[in-house]
């Protein structure tokens, strides 16, 4: 594919809002527009008008183009294109109408998906809806052979083999004569769009592909298979990719059909590729749904690491693409960095992505002051009504703030906003908002008279000063996200440089980093990718095997791209998904840098590359651990060779500005000099302030930054040293915004390193830890993640302090705490459901670590630690965790002085007093106006009848609240006592979720509150009391006596659900959903884990094919949720038959007392927990039973429903509430969200 001479190249990215359009013209010269995406009263398809225009422009009108007539494509070389049309499809769910066909059991898989909510304290669970409209059971079945399988059965099996090597055997053949009248029931109501997903068909197909067939042949329009589609292990995400596909893929092809259909012969004779989200171009006709949904943000991608990145520096790169709503942000280091699972609007897709993660601080991110803080987003102005000066009635917004501040200059908009759009920019506008929302802020500190927060008419803040502080903490925000991205993979933040882009982007490039600012963006090859799944291990006897797959895979490669007219220029590159035996963390590893030799397959030295790229993530390594390959994709790239030619006119004199106006910065308002970016000449340099404006952009270069414009075009910014402000140990409010974000930046680290370098899989994959940051008197002032079971129990548990020479008192703690799987103990995970001790669930001390893991060993029927080695090293990872906790604090110290920062550790810890002090108040005003009474009280029991109670006394005036447990019962003889942190930890979520809003979660939550618990009763229960159950069970339970008493709520399933079973080879643990209660304004949500915990479920196929048990049915509980004006969300039922002999360990509550319903609603419906024997009995294990199984027993397990809000007979009289819509609230994306939702997930 070489260039083309003589005739227009384009490359266009259509995005939601514009569409920039690039045109190489035939004599070398090149040509930029930008035009409105959507413009219906002007054109119909804004690429095909960029093209128009631009040709007729060229032609200086000697031949017109008329809108109304398709375009000659006689002069059009190629076109290339990324754009947004199937993401904005899934955001604002316009997609196909889709059916999906699925294996008999699981037609509510994709509803429960993992079972974890996206926000840990939203009470109303919020999730998009699944993107089919019909679901068809199909009875068939195909499970996993296993050699040690004991289970009996009588039926004949035909044992196949799948395309992994794997043997299955089919347990139900598939009807064809009912598939077809279900699939013909569901054409006859209009859906001619169908994904099908049966269980294992990644590695055995034959039962898609015949569904597959049949409803091709019967008229679907759009037929979908996952095992085409992307035949990974994980039925879960493959079923939303699927879906996904289905859902969009007939919207892509219309659109393409409208967008040829602009053109003569409908654009056959040109040669024309979209941009996939993994950052290849494929031809139209391959241009599919699941492949799509990154295509515009990875144009940038590509554009930034063949512009800013530099062979012979080898300096890796930061991408920055700050658009109006959001901020993408991505990394090359001479090499694409992709993941191949990602979230996009609430959608987990199983298909090679680049890893770019979006952060919610866009131009178009609103501006709060909340309880004494400076927010900035995560809600955005969106295009309509857009940012208050575009006028259009919208609010104040990052742009309003770079408006204000004078780094915008409206003379250079075009005359596009206003209800006519055909008006400029209004600072007038945003002024007025800015003076209004100044004067609140004035006021608020004025009337607090905390002593953390005092006041003076001193510090009192001008508009410059609040619109200037917005700018610095939306700056802090962007920050977190980038330090995440490269410190995980363990690569140092200050040794990349910073490519900026987008809209917004050189307005705040000078204040992130170091910069490249690229202004064009072109893409130079043609990707295919093939992939299969694979169970091969990584050793020298499946190597012949290896290398004949990955054979066979380049040449489907080779021959796809060579029919694209790429011959000589393809190239390979092969792919294993590799994981240590036994663990899930799998990477995709490429040997590129390890040849292959006598002890590798041909295609290079894998183990090699997995070794060093472990090491460097995780910081170990596992010597002796097998390495499994679980999947080979091989990527074929065809080179275009195509360049951009941009020339900068050389000059031998100074560029002059074209005028000057008053910028503010920190030191004030500055002469700043403004220049255009056509009239700069290459290689001179520009002292800031300075302000270059280019037609779709304005670059700020700050004071202490040089500029300069390269050959390429681009901008080259250099970021001077900037002159460190001293700051005071006075409040600073812009300051407090800023130092909060550092402070949970030092816990993320602190995990970050937790995470690499600790073994265990609890830590390692669940993430199941916290890291924290205290203040000198061991108060918390961050804690990350928010765990909700940890928020109150870490202070109690510091265990680390850190001294500074010459100070003799502690300066600050840091801490982590982690769940480590096994300390001995009666069984295996240190979680008996009938312990009675604390030494039966296991110990730990820090001295004598060894000793004290071993001590349960002699007491009766218990052991010590099963798992010394990976309990030691991963105390070490927490000792490498607090020690880089413990340099961070020490470099903010170093920074700002000591004394400056255990003051803001105490204005944090204020703040967050502040929000809850305020949230009490507006409480006490409501409830004294209803009742007259500034007390409340509850009461709820456990499933054995132990009751836990409250009394909660209201102090309006003070803001403040006693909490009382008195009457609770005694500590029990089981494991359901919990300590005292446990009970603070439910108080602390409890009070963040009725504060409604993001404050910073540490001790100050607690200032304004008094709790009094009764020693020895089961909420503050003797030293050796077992307390196992009180983690995960009673906790719930302490939050559901809370929100009843201040009726907030109805009940969740207040349960965990927690199931394990295990034998002397395997053991295995989850925890089951439930379902959500209503509340005042929703239904709640079903399927769903909620409030003290959110565990993801392992994958049903990756639970058949590790352990000795089949999943015969994961489905909702119909019913199950109590009835009301809002409706209980439902439980699940969920059946295990076991293949072996098992220790079955349950521990679980509301089998008794149900889910309480609120204002009128009904209960929720208790839980079951049943075991049906092989030979036909049936029993009821109770609420907490262990018990031992055999082959061919099925547990079954029936997890409550929530409670119902209000009575049912106002449901009609109530307004329903407003479904928010996708593309209304932000979502973020990539592989820094992905780690956060994992962990927030344990």
């Amino acid at each position: 594919m070489a260039e083309t001479k003589g005739k227009f190249d384009f490359a266009i990215d259509r995005g939601g809002t514009f569409t920039d359009v690039f045109a190489r013209l035939p004599d070398g010269r090149e040509r930029v527009l930008k035009l409105l995406s959507r413009d219906p009263q002007n054109y119909k398809d804004a690429p095909t008008e960029g093209i128009r225009r631009v040709l007729e422009e060229v032609r200086n009108g000697a031949r017109a183009f008329p809108r109304h007539q398709p375009v000659d494509t006689s002069s059009i070389g190629w076109i290339r294109m990324g754009t947004t049309v199937a993401t904005n499809a899934l955001l604002e769910r316009e997609g196909e109408r889709t059916a999906l066909l699925v294996t008999k059991g699981f037609k509510d898989l994709l509803h429960i998906g993992t079972q974890a909510r996206p926000k840990l304290f939203d009470l109303e669970v919020a999730m998009p809806d699944v993107l089919y409209e019909e679901v068809i059971e199909v009875d068939e079945r195909v499970v996993l052979k296993q050699d040690d399988c004991q289970l009996p059965r009588k039926d004949a099996k035909r044992v196949v083999t799948g395309s992994t090597g794997d043997s299955l055997e089919v347990w139900q053949e598939l009807d064809l004569e009912c598939v077809e009248k279900d699939l013909r029931g569901v054409l006859s109501r209009g859906i001619t769009s169908l994904a099908v997903l049966l269980l294992h068909s990644y590695t055995w197909c034959d039962h898609e592909k015949a569904v597959g067939a049949l409803a091709r042949s019967l008229g679907f329009t759009q037929v979908s298979l996952s095992s085409e589609v992307m035949p990974m292990v994980r039925v879960v995400p493959r079923g939303y990719t699927v879906c996904a596909d289905a859902y969009l893929t007939p919207k892509i092809r219309q659109y393409l059909k409208g967008f040829t259909s602009g053109f003569e012969g409908g654009l056959k004779e040109v040669d024309v590729l979209f941009m996939q989200s993994d950052g290849g171009l494929t031809p139209m006709d391959q241009f599919c749904g699941s492949r799509a949904i990154l295509s515009g943000p990875a144009g940038g991608v590509v554009g930034y690491a063949i512009t800013s990145y530099s062979q012979m520096e080898k300096m890796p790169v930061i991408g920055f693409d700050m658009g109006g709503t959001s901020t993408d942000v991505s990394r090359y280091a001479g090499q694409y960095e992709h993941v191949f699972e990602a979230t996009t609007a609430g959608v987990t897709l199983q298909a090679p992505q680049l890893d770019i993660n979006t952060v919610a601080a866009g131009g178009g991110s609103r501006l709060f002051f909340r309880s004494g803080m400076f927010v900035v987003g995560p809600e955005s102005a969106g295009a309509h009504p857009g940012p208050a000066c575009y006028r259009k009635g919208g609010p104040l917004t990052v742009t309003d703030a770079n408006l204000a501040l004078g780094r915008l200059l409206p003379s250079f908009f075009p005359k596009i906003f206003g209800p006519g759009e055909n008006e400029p920019l209004s600072s007038e506008e945003t002024m007025k908002h800015f003076r209004h929302l100044t004067q609140e802020i004035n006021l608020s500190l004025i009337s607090n008279q905390s002593q953390a927060l005092r006041f003076t008419e001193l510090l009192k803040m001008s508009v410059e000063d609040v619109a200037m502080g917005f700018i610095h903490v939306a700056n802090e925000a962007m920050c977190r996200p980038i330090r995440a991205l490269t410190q995980a993979k363990g690569h140092d933040t200050s040794q990349h440089a910073l490519a900026c882009f987008g809209g917004a982007g050189g307005q705040h490039a000078c204040a992130i980093r170091r910069v490249f600012y690229v202004l064009l963006v072109i893409s130079l090859f043609s990707v295919e990718e093939v992939q299969e799944p694979c169970s091969l291990q990584y050793e020298q006897r499946c190597f012949d095997e290896l290398d004949r797959r990955v054979e066979q895979l380049s040449k489907r490669c080779h021959d796809t791209l060579g029919a694209r007219g790429f011959d000589r220029s393809v190239t390979t590159e092969v792919f294993l998904h590799l994981r240590y035996k036994g663990t899930d963390c799998a990477l995709m590893v490429t040997a590129a840098g390890s040849p292959s030799d006598a002890q590798s397959c041909r295609a290079g030295d894998f183990r090699s590359a997995f070794t060093k790229r472990y090491l460097k993530e995780f910081g170990f390594t596992i010597p002796d651990r097998a390495i499994m390959v679980d999947d080979i994709r091989v990527r074929g790239c065809g080179i275009s060779g195509i360049k951009s030619v941009y020339k900068t006119k050389m000059g031998s004199g100074h560029a002059k500005p074209v005028t000057t106006t008053k910028c503010y910065f920190d030191d004030g308002y500055l002469d700043t000099s403004v220049y255009l970016w056509e009239e700069l000449p290459c290689g001179h340099n520009i002292q800031g302030p300075a302000i270059i404006i280019d037609k779709n952009s304005t670059i700020l270069v700050e004071p202490c930054c040089e500029a300069r414009l390269t050959e390429g075009g681009d901008v080259c910014i250099t970021v001077g040293s900037d002159p460190h402000c001293a700051l005071g140990t006075e409040l600073n409010t812009v300051q407090l915004s800023i130092f909060s974000h550092r402070f949970m930046s030092i816990a993320e680290q602190m995990g970050r390193v937790l995470q690499r370098t600790s073994i265990s899989t609890n830590i390692k994959e669940r993430l199941d830890f916290s890291c924290a940051v205290f203040g000198p008197d061991g108060g918390l002032v961050s804690n990350a993640p928010h765990i909700p079971v940890h928020l109150g129990a870490m202070q109690e548990t510091v265990q680390h302090q850190v001294f500074r020479k010459g100070v003799s008192r502690p300066v600050f703690f840091v801490a982590s705490r982690g769940h480590h799987a096994d300390i001995g103990g009666m069984t295996p995970g240190s979680m008996p459901p009938h312990s009675t001790s604390l030494q039966q669930e296991g110990v730990f001390q820090e001295e004598a670590v060894t000793e004290a893991l071993m001590a349960p060993a002699q007491y009766p029927d218990c052991s010590g630690t099963r798992n010394l080695h990976d309990n030691l090293s991963d105390l070490r990872a927490q000792v490498a965790a607090n020690q880089r906790g413990s340099q961070l604090v020490g470099e903010l110290i170093d920074s700002y002085g000591l004394a400056v920062v255990q003051a803001y550790m105490g204005y944090i810890q204020s703040n967050a007093e502040l929000a809850v002090r305020d949230m009490l108040r507006d409480f006490a005003r409501r409830r004294r106006q209803q009742t007259g009474s500034l007390e409340v009280e509850s009461e709820d029991f456990m499933d054995d009848g132990t009751p836990i109670r409250l009394r909660v006394q209201i102090n309006e005036e003070e803001g403040s609240a006693v909490f009382d447990f008195t009457r609770t019962g005694t500590e029990v003889w089981g494991n359901c006592n919990a300590p005292r942190a446990i009970t603070l930890s439910a108080l602390i979520y409890c009070l963040r979720c009725m504060v409604g809003q993001d404050i910073p979660l540490n001790q100050g939550c607690l200032a304004p509150i008094k709790v009094i618990i009764p020693p020895g009763s089961i909420l503050q229960p003797s030293q050796d009391a077992a307390v196992v159950g009180g983690n995960v069970l009673t906790s719930q339970r302490v939050v559901d006596v809370i929100f009843r008493a201040f009726e907030v709520c109805a009940a969740s399933q207040g349960c965990m659900n927690n199931i394990s079973f295990g034998s002397e080879s395997t053991g295995y643990y989850e925890t089951v959903a439930g379902g959500a209660g209503a509340g005042p304004g929703w239904n709640g949500r079903s399927g769903v884990h909620s409030h003290m915990t959110n565990t993801r479920i392992t994958d049903p196929e990756i639970l058949e094919k590790r352990y000795p048990v089949i999943l015969e049915q994961f489905s909702l509980r119909p019913g199950s949720g109590g009835a009301g004006s809002h409706c209980g969300g439902d439980g699940v039922i969920r059946k295990l038959l076991f293949r072996n002999k098992v220790i079955l360990s349950v521990l679980t509550e509301r089998r008794s007392i149900c889910p309480y319903g609120l204002q009128g609603g009904e209960d929720g419906a208790a839980g079951l927990n049943l075991l049906h024997r092989a030979n036909g009995r049936v029993l009821n294990l109770g609420a907490k039973a262990s018990i031992s199984l055999h082959p061919g027993d099925m547990f079954c397990l029936y997890t409550p429903g929530g409670g119902g809000y209000g009575r049912e007979e106002e449901a009609n009289r109530r307004p329903r509430s407003k479904l928010r819509r996708l593309n209304e609230t932000f979502l973020e994306r990539g592989s820094v969200f992905e780690y956060r939702m994992a962990q927030e997930g344990v």
